[in-house]
């Protein structure tokens, strides 16, 4: 007759351990409807980037070097540099700078070193867009 009434006991237990858990996750979703909503309804309301949002690359071919310190810092080789060197100047003259947003995955170390390194103008685009948005 024991082993039956310490079975109740347990089940007793085990009952009003899961309905204080059911309560607990109650009061959890309770206290969560007075909270506003964080949805951002992305093309018509835009979000704030922080500081070290990692966006599109934004580039200003007239202040290139093409000294290609960004393709030896590319993790994978993307920018693709051609240049050829104008004799009566002395310099490089760059004819054409690219980069595959497709193939790039947002590293950030050309960014830095063409910062740190020269006086050429590279920067992060702080935006999402990365296409064109039209409504249909």
């Amino acid at each position: 007759m024991f082993p039956m009434l310490t079975g109740f006991i347990s089940y007793g237990q085990q009952t009003i351990r899961a309905a204080r858990y059911i309560g607990q996750s109650f009061i959890i979703t309770l206290s969560h409807t007075n909270r506003l909503p964080i949805t951002i309804h992305y093309p018509y309301e835009k979000a704030i980037t922080s500081e070290r949002f990692r966006g599109r690359i934004h580039f200003e071919f007239d202040k290139c070097i093409a000294c290609e310190v960004c393709v030896r810092v590319c993790p994978i080789d993307l920018p693709l540099v051609d240049w050829r060197f104008e004799k009566d100047i002395k310099r490089k003259q760059l004819l054409n700078y690219s980069i595959d947003f497709g193939v790039c995955i947002f590293c950030d170390y050309t960014i830095q070193t063409i910062r740190n390194s020269t006086k050429s103008k590279i920067d992060k685009e702080k935006s999402f867009n990365l296409r064109t948005i039209t409504d249909y």
